[in-house]
């Protein structure tokens, strides 16, 4: 599995996003519709961007391959010189294809995406600037989106609070995401990773607590995933996706600060949601999407498959015993390359698949929340956690 991991990396994943470096305007196209036909006038969203900066980085990393790093330096050039808003401070939500603003609304959840990008960027190339730009994106989520409770999610341009609807789903306006916050912890501990700054631990340890008291819920071995102000549930949600990548990221959180106290508080946790996430939404060699008021989705989504393989390695890695985690590791890896990755030349993976495990729904191949971030890192994590 490791092997073809890198394979598909190489062989893949980085030829496809190579290819859509934008020379002229900078950054790299931001759509490709099912047909392979990319729109070099669309919109560039800066998550996207940010997902491809630390693509690259950690490619390089990852292969040991410096030569990746011009393709995080062109990302990171555009983020730069055009995601950032000099005068109001922060990451804009999107961009025209020309660099110039398209939606300046000021997002917690792209904040934090930005700073994951750049520490992997100073971890990469040493650039200095990048981390500082990091360290300057957190003051101002800890200044301008939060709350005596949490972190708040959407802003105007100039961070004065707008309606949630980019982050919300399911028919619900939320204020508060259990998907934002797991962001803001991805975020920062790759901050501390790569440079043990303190106000990062101490924040890691407050959305660790956060996690535990207000998210999780233990009595249906699930997070809660739509939140009021006061973070009360709103929606009876089981986002199969986002439990067990929750499970592994935080894992991951807590190797990284290495607080006794803090693993002995999530750890069974993390090991409830993957245990639940296995017995709940393993179905016919791949996940579920999420079950609403009792309800399964039954799509195939592209990134919850990537996480659920990364997911139930990180399982069977904490409990060596549950050799069943590392059994569907391999079998929802083998879906994904027999059916989740689009055979055609010129193309990665497809968004979504129905239960059938078809393309029915055409969905594009490249759009702002389409990237190379989550079947990239699966790559990276095979790669590096088997020996």
């Amino acid at each position: 599995m490791k092997q073809r991991a890198e394979a598909h990396l190489r062989n893949k994943i980085l030829p496809f996003w190579k290819n859509l470096k934008d020379d002229t305007y900078g950054g790299y196209y931001g759509y490709m519709d099912y047909d392979l036909k990319v729109d070099e006038k669309a919109v560039k969203g800066c998550i996207l961007n940010s997902r491809i900066l630390w693509f690259f980085s950690n490619a390089a990393m990852t292969l040991k391959d410096d030569s990746l790093l011009e393709y995080a330096r062109h990302a990171y050039d555009f983020m730069v010189k055009h995601c950032m808003d000099e005068e109001f401070g922060g990451i804009y939500w999107a961009l025209n294809y020309d660099g110039t603003p398209a939606d300046t609304t000021k997002h917690t959840y792209n904040q934090a995406f930005a700073v994951y990008a750049l520490a992997s960027y100073y971890d990469a190339s040493g650039c200095e600037e990048a981390l500082q730009y990091a360290y300057g994106l957190m003051d101002l989520i800890e200044t301008k989106c939060t709350d005596e409770i949490g972190y708040l999610e959407a802003f105007d341009r100039e961070f004065k609070p707008v309606e949630n609807d980019k982050l919300s789903e399911n028919g619900v306006i939320a204020e508060k995401t259990m998907n934002t916050l797991l962001h803001v912890f991805e975020a920062y501990t790759e901050v501390y990773r790569v440079s043990k700054y303190e106000m990062a631990a101490n924040r890691l340890r407050f959305m660790m607590n956060t996690i535990a008291d207000k998210i999780y819920n233990p009595e249906l071995h699930r997070q809660e995933v739509f939140f009021d102000r006061e973070m009360n549930s709103i929606i009876d949600l089981h986002s199969y996706g986002h439990d067990i990548e929750t499970a592994w990221l935080v894992d991951r959180g807590l190797e990284v600060l290495g607080d006794e106290e803090m693993t002995a508080k999530l750890t069974p946790i993390t090991k409830d949601l993957t245990n639940r996430i296995y017995e709940r939404a393993y179905v016919d060699h791949s996940l579920l999407n999420e079950c609403e008021r009792g309800v399964d989705n039954t799509s195939r989504i592209w990134w919850v498959q990537a996480e659920a393989v990364v997911g139930f390695y990180n399982g069977y890695q904490k409990s060596p015993e549950k050799t069943c985690y590392k059994e569907a590791s391999e079998d929802i890896f083998n879906y994904i390359l027999e059916k989740l990755t689009d055979p055609r030349e010129g193309s990665e993976w497809y968004w979504e698949l129905d239960a059938n495990g078809e393309p029915t729904s055409r969905k594009p191949i490249v759009e702002p929340w389409k990237c190379p971030y989550h079947n990239g890192r699966m790559c990276f994590e095979l790669m590096k956690r088997i020996g």
